[in-house]
This record gives structure tokens, C-alpha cells and sequence, in this order.
């Protein structure tokens, strides 16, 4: 049993954050259905790091966000499309886009119509900057809502911000905001009400930099960039050992003082320079430089492990592969294998959400579609006749 077995999503969305939130709920259990456009269908068919699969349409980009998926292609601009588009929401709990505002009412397909045709309709709709205000009519890719939030202005440090974030954050973010409220809008579902759900990937990004924004609205505080040190606590960042980066987070008073005697300098506990969390903050450079000096002499992995026995969270710094491959997540089920994927003609692995239910990593059991892979199998499911589906294929509706 998972959570959202019952439940049917119509996923409208492109490229990220909307078929990243859709994934989420097909790991849950959710029937997503995957409506696109005839003949190209998502965007992210043609991206990813493999012109071949790019060309064939099951882009990496594609692949990544779209396993447990069915895939119907609809002309959303045909009278008749618009139909059995129509249809298809009589049968579903959500519909999911992230068209720019007031695309889908242009289309004659927008919230106030879809709920005459299915009352207590979820809706949610993902863009930039939201329904309203100022900027909602503009578009908005990752990089733009990195920027406008102010997470690149605090990424980097002195020398090299404002950076950007090394992967589409706004975009996921934006789009695991939605899969929550439309988690959450589900949960009251038994009172038959629906709802429109805005998601705006502006503040959804902002929402989760509370304590930098709360630094600045409560204290008066503009954050800055700070590279990789912690701005609440020091010695907490990156630090240089014998073979390469560590990370160390000693927040605490008595993680200090460990760190000191692991790395043999126990009188820096009583330096006026660093007794108190305030002391070390105004004295980072000089404590790091003295605490640098001495991780010299072994390698981040012993130094991890020796930190970590004395009560000091500590890793390595991994690259990508590293990280897969680490027993940590590769013995978890987080990443999926699919066999001899169609359109790819080949295995492909894929991450899964990172959640166990009951002890067992969540996954979905269908590979990612060939666009308009299950049109004939789900207009069937509707009532259509084979007839009748091959008329609306002469007729170009589907």
C-alpha cells in the first residue's frame, strides 16, 4: 500500500520542477499521467548529456524525472483534444502545469473551467513568480529565480560571488514545494474539496533560506558570502588536510574543544582567541590557519573517522560518482535500475527520492514513456472505441 494509490495526477509540466514534483507522487503511488504536445512533447526530451537520446526524444534530462509515468499526447489547441482532455480530468484528482500565467485559460482548459467538469479538482500551477504581481507575466528558468532570491548574491565568497548553485535548486525546490502542497491538499480530500494551488519557484527558494532572510529582517543582518564557512559557528566549513577537503561542523562547545585535542593543539581551548563561539567567530582566519597547520599530517578519511569518534560531525568532500557509489547510498535502494528501457534501447539508473516506506526505498515499476506511449491504452481506459481512436489521430486531436 503507498500513500497515493488511489489517486490520479495529470502532469501538464515541462523540462524541471513540475515533472520533479510529479515524480514524487508517482513514487507515492499516484497514477501520473504525463499529457504532452504531438510530435515533441516535454522540452527536456531534447536535453541531457547524450545527442543520441536527445534526438531519439528520452533525453537524459527526460529520463531523470519521469519514471512511473504514462504518456498521452493531446493538441490542447483542438477543439477535440480540448475534449478529450476534458475527459481525462473527470477521471483525475490533480492536474499539474507550469505554463506562464494564464496560458491554460487562453486555452479554454484553465481552473475555473476544470472544475465544472470535475468538482473538488486539485489544481496547481507552477511558475516563476506566481498568478499575481508585478512579474508574473515574465519567464523564469533556474538561473533567473537564482538570482532574483539572492541565493547567488551569498554563494561563493568574497572573491567569487554572486555564484550559481551547481544544479537547478530553484526549479527542485520549487517543484517539491508543489508535491507537498498537493500532498497536503489531498489529505482533505474526503471532504470532497478542491483547490488552487500557486506556487511561485520565487518564494518557494526564499522560504528555505529562512535563516539568512530572518538574519537580515529580525537582526539587521545583510547576509554576504561566506564560501564554504558556516556564518553561525567556527571551526564549522571546509578545511585543508593532508590529501584534500574536510568538512567540520563543531557548533557546539564541547565539538570544539574535541576537534583541539583530536588534532593535538588542546590549549587553543583556553586561547582567549577562541574560549567562546563569539571569540572564534571574530578569529575564524587565525583559527583555521592553526587548525589547517596541523590536519597536515593525515589524510580527511582518518581525519573523519577520528572526529567522528569523538563526537564531531565530519566528512569527506565527494565528488558526484564517489558519492553514488558510497554504501551509504548505493546499499539504500535509492537509485533505480530499468532493463532494456524502449527509445533507449539500453539499462539506465535513475535516483529515486531518497524516502524508505515501512523499511523499503520508494520506487515506480514503469520506465520513462515514449512520448505518447500509452495514448491508445489510456483512451481506451476512457471509453473511446478503437473507431473512435483512430479518428481522433486522422483529425490530429491526439
Amino acid at each position: 500500500m503507498k500513500p497515493l494509490q488511489n489517486v490520479r495526477i495529470l502532469d501538464l509540466t515541462n523540462v524541471l520542477a513540475g515533472p520533479f514534483c510529479c515524480h514524487q507522487l508517482a513514487h507515492m503511488g499516484a497514477d501520473v499521467i504525463k499529457v504532452e504536445v504531438p510530435g515533441s512533447g516535454d522540452l527536456a526530451r531534447q536535453l541531457g548529456a547524450d545527442p543520441e537520446l536527445n534526438k531519439k526524444l528520452m533525453g537524459v534530462s527526460f529520463l531523470a524525472q519521469n519514471t512511473g509515468k504514462r504518456s498521452i499526447t493531446i493538441n490542447m489547441k483542438s477543439d477535440k483534444g480540448k475534449a478529450v482532455f476534458k475527459r481525462l480530468v473527470r477521471s483525475s484528482d490533480v492536474v499539474v502545469e507550469n505554463f506562464r500565467p494564464g496560458v491554460m485559460d487562453r486555452l479554454g482548459v484553465g481552473y475555473e473551467t476544470l472544475k465544472t467538469e470535475k468538482p473538488g479538482l486539485i489544481y496547481c500551477a507552477i511558475s516563476g513568480f506566481g498568478q499575481d504581481g508585478p512579474l508574473r507575466d515574465l519567464p523564469a528558468y533556474d538561473q533567473i529565480i537564482q538570482g532574483m532570491s539572492g541565493v547567488m548574491s551569498i554563494t561563493g565568497d568574497e572573491g567569487t560571488a554572486p555564484l550559481r548553485v551547481g544544479y537547478p535548486i530553484a526549479d527542485t525546490i520549487g517543484g517539491m514545494t508543489a508535491a507537498f502542497a498537493i500532498s497536503s491538499a489531498l489529505a482533505n480530500r474526503n471532504e470532497g474539496k478542491g483547490c488552487f494551488i500557486d506556487v511561485a519557484m520565487l518564494e518557494a527558494v526564499m522560504a528555505t533560506m529562512g535563516w539568512v532572510v530572518s538574519n537580515y529582517l529580525i537582526a539587521s543582518k545583510t547576509p554576504a558570502p561566506m564560501g564554504n564557512n558556516n556564518f553561525t559557528a567556527s571551526p564549522s566549513g571546509t578545511f585543508n588536510t593532508g590529501d584534500g577537503p574536510i568538512n567540520i561542523a563543531a557548533n557546539k562547545q564541547e565539538q570544539f574543544e574535541a576537534v583541539c585535542r583530536v588534532v593535538g593543539r588542546p590549549e587553543l581551548i583556553d586561547d582567549a582567541r577562541f574560549a567562546e563561539r563569539q571569540s572564534r567567530l571574530d578569529n575564524r582566519d587565525a583559527l583555521t590557519d592553526i587548525l589547517e597547520a596541523a590536519m597536515q599530517s593525515k589524510s580527511a578519511s582518518q581525519w573523519r573517522q577520528e572526529l567522528n569518534d569523538a563526537g564531531v560531525p565530519a566528512g569527506e568532500v565527494f565528488t558526484v560518482p564517489d558519492a553514488l557509489a558510497h554504501p551509504q547510498v548505493a546499499d539504500r535502494g535509492m537509485i533505480g535500475t530499468f532493463d532494456n528501457v524502449p527509445g533507449v534501447d539500453r539499462d539506465i539508473q535513475i535516483a529515486r527520492p531518497g524516502i524508505k516506506l515501512d523499511g523499503s526505498a520508494v520506487k515506480t515499476d514503469l520506465a520513462p514513456p515514449i512520448l505518447g506511449e500509452h495514448t491508445s491504452e489510456l483512451l481506451g481506459e476512457l471509453g473511446f472505441s478503437a473507431e473512435e481512436i483512430a479518428a481522433l489521430r486522422e483529425e490530429k486531436a491526439v
